[in-house]
């Protein structure tokens, strides 16, 4: 399977890499939560833009983003609107969404885009090869807050992003019982052993889910998300016991 390299992060190698979001409203408040990351374990940051007070006004996105990048220094920037239909806390139009991740990418402040897989076949395309033209790379995302579709269903999903050409293919699903969390496991390693050529993402939500966020690295999931502040999604661990706990199990395989 390849890797994939972000400001000497490489993804889909060894233990799996923490992304810590940040979801405040204003620009000082994301800034200063940023400023504070030099002191816990973040491979990559994610900048959850739509909730941001002024994510429609692009100039403004430009200027946190510009500061995020002094912020954080080398720490690889994921931005992500995560629209209101996938849980997220806004709404956007199709069209909109592409050309705010396209601008974002070309500005050369972001180093991954998360687009939503399920936006149409389009405007994905659209986006995933606006992003590349940038030298930007492309998380592809689905999320389900209801349910854990069966296991073929949630294999299909992530063959279809990796097929769109995302460079890392990523689904969340919403536990209703255990035999859920088992279900995304067992997808997760079938895609990982039978048909990804890259990192891919899985995670099962919420509190049942726990267990899917701290095993990626015995089934297959390159990436896990911890909060430092507000979590973003159910069930995220705080970002300091998380990475205790991946590396008290990459020292036991």
């Amino acid at each position: 399977m390849n890797t994939v390299k972000v400001r000497g992060v490489e993804i889909g190698a060894g233990i799996p890499k923490i992304i810590v979001p940040i979801v405040g409203v204003t620009h000082e408040a994301i800034v200063e939560e940023a400023k504070t990351f030099n002191s816990i374990p973040v491979d990559v940051v994610e900048w959850r833009v739509d909730w941001f007070e002024n994510v429609f006004e692009f100039d403004k996105v430009e200027a946190v983003l510009r500061d995020l990048r002094d912020a954080l220094g080398e720490i690889p920037i994921l931005m992500t609107f995560r629209t209101s239909k996938e849980g997220g806390e806004k709404a956007i139009e199709p069209e909109a969404y592409a050309e705010l991740n396209i601008k974002a990418a070309r500005t050369g402040l972001v180093d991954m885009i998360d687009v939503e897989i399920f936006t149409g076949d389009d405007i994905v395309n659209k986006i995933i090869s606006g992003a590349h033209a940038a030298g930007v790379k492309v998380v592809a995302s689905n999320h389900d807050f209801f349910k854990t579709p069966e296991k073929d269903d949630i294999v299909g999903r992530l063959r279809k992003m990796q097929d769109m050409d995302a460079d890392i293919p990523k689904i969340a699903v919403m536990p209703t019982c255990k035999k859920d969390v088992l279900t995304l496991l067992a997808a997760t390693e079938e895609m990982s052993s039978e048909y990804a050529d890259r990192p891919i993402i899985t995670m099962s939500m919420a509190g049942t889910g726990v267990i899917s966020r701290l095993a990626g690295e015995v089934f297959g999931s390159s990436m896990t998300f911890g909060a430092a502040k507000k979590a973003s999604a159910p069930g995220q661990m705080g970002v300091n016991e998380l990475n205790t706990v991946l590396s008290l199990l990459h020292d036991a395989l």
